[in-house]
């Protein structure tokens, strides 16, 4: 009960203190989850971002309820996500029951065009972090750019490509070039 209850509170803090949606929130859940905890690794945190990202659903959600899953189990995953989800749904009520009558200031117009600002640092940031730990060969810069060229420029192709077929076909190449090279390793051996 104890870890169920740590999980929850642990998740229930990040979910309130995270703004900008998954990406700029791996900084924080890598300090949390990885340096603090020791709950996962950097690794396993970028493959829950991962499928995270592929899995209907906010990123960062995704990623308490598989943390939560690889902790206790069902029960695990139930209090990491009720936790994530507590804290953001008062907030959001909170501030919904009092925009109306303020979203019209210009003082509120500045403090949210400030948080924009520092949301897109904060997924900038943790974009770099991805790429240093993902794109690292040729083929991962070759892919990299071809899936990059292939979603930047999607409205010059004909047919729009949607994210999750772009994903899938990562993948495939990802199965294709480990299958090409473990041959290649076979090949050497004889």
């Amino acid at each position: 009960m104890r870890d169920l209850l740590n999980l929850f509170w642990t998740f229930a803090r990040i979910g309130c203190v995270t703004f900008g949606g998954g990406y700029a929130m791996l900084p924080i859940l890598e300090r949390e989850l990885v340096d603090k905890r020791g709950w996962t690794t950097m690794d396993d945190l970028r493959d829950y971002f991962s499928i995270g990202q592929c899995t209907p659903g906010i990123i960062a959600l995704n990623v308490s309820t598989f943390i939560g899953q690889k902790r206790r189990g069902v029960a695990g995953a139930i209090a990491a996500t009720t936790g994530f989800l507590s804290g953001p749904i008062v907030i959001i009520l909170i501030i919904a029951a009092f925009l109306k009558n303020f979203a019209q200031l210009e003082v509120v117009q500045h403090a949210f065009a400030g948080i924009r600002v520092c949301v897109c640092v904060l997924i900038l940031q943790a974009v770099l972090r991805l790429w240093k730990k993902s794109v690292v060969d040729p083929f991962t810069l070759a892919l990299y750019l071809i899936i990059f060229a292939l979603n930047a420029f999607s409205g010059l192709l004909p047919v729009k490509l949607p994210a999750a077929l772009l994903v899938v076909l990562a993948g495939c190449a990802g199965i294709a070039a480990s299958t090409l090279k473990n041959r290649g390793k076979g090949a050497d051996k004889k």
